[in-house]
């Protein structure tokens, strides 16, 4: 297992050692004693979560509040998808900084995205299926997110923004500094 820093604070990539040959691969997805110790972090998964997205399917950018926070570990186990974080955590260095990688079942990348983060995806393929592994349970409560195209964060999504489709609960989100 590598792991790639981004240039948020504690968010990483992981880029798993794959091993195949014709008749197809192996590889450890997630090793929590030897990640932990790479990243200096306690990621213990408690839920796992599974969503299923058509191209153009933007969701996000969601985060449970304290105390129901979540770290995440986000998996595309079919097609590809334009993956974001957003740091909301106003005691960091990188608060209001976003982070964006390309997720798909041929890269096998996976992004942890820790607690105090917002996250979204736009699925780029026809079928993207995704994988959550999460550290908390969630909780309807503490629910919340940022509006996707908040001109403060100036996210590039990759995607024609007027070309996306959201949710309703997405298209009411508040931006950042609401």
């Amino acid at each position: 297992m590598k792991i790639v820093k981004t240039k948020l604070l504690d968010a990483v990539i992981i880029e798993p050692a794959v091993f195949g040959d014709d008749r197809g691969y192996f590889f450890e997805g997630f090793n929590e004693e030897q990640f932990n110790k790479l990243t200096n972090q306690d990621f213990k998964i408690v839920q796992l979560n599974f969503s299923k997205s058509s191209k153009g399917v933007l969701r996000g950018l969601h985060f449970q509040r304290a105390p129901q926070a979540q770290a995440k570990l986000v998996s595309v186990i079919n097609g590809e998808v334009w993956d974001v974080a957003v740091d909301l955590r106003k005691n960091s260095k990188t608060y209001g900084q976003w982070h964006g990688e390309y997720l798909s079942a041929q890269n096998k990348k996976r992004f942890f995205i820790p607690r105090g983060f917002a996250h979204g995806f736009v699925a780029l393929t026809d079928d993207a299926e995704l994988m959550y592994a999460v550290d908390n349970h969630y909780s309807k409560e503490y629910d919340d997110g940022v509006i996707f195209n908040d001109p403060s964060l100036d996210i590039d999504w990759k995607f024609d923004p007027l070309d996306v489709k959201l949710s309703e609960k997405d298209e009411k989100l508040s931006k950042l500094n609401q």
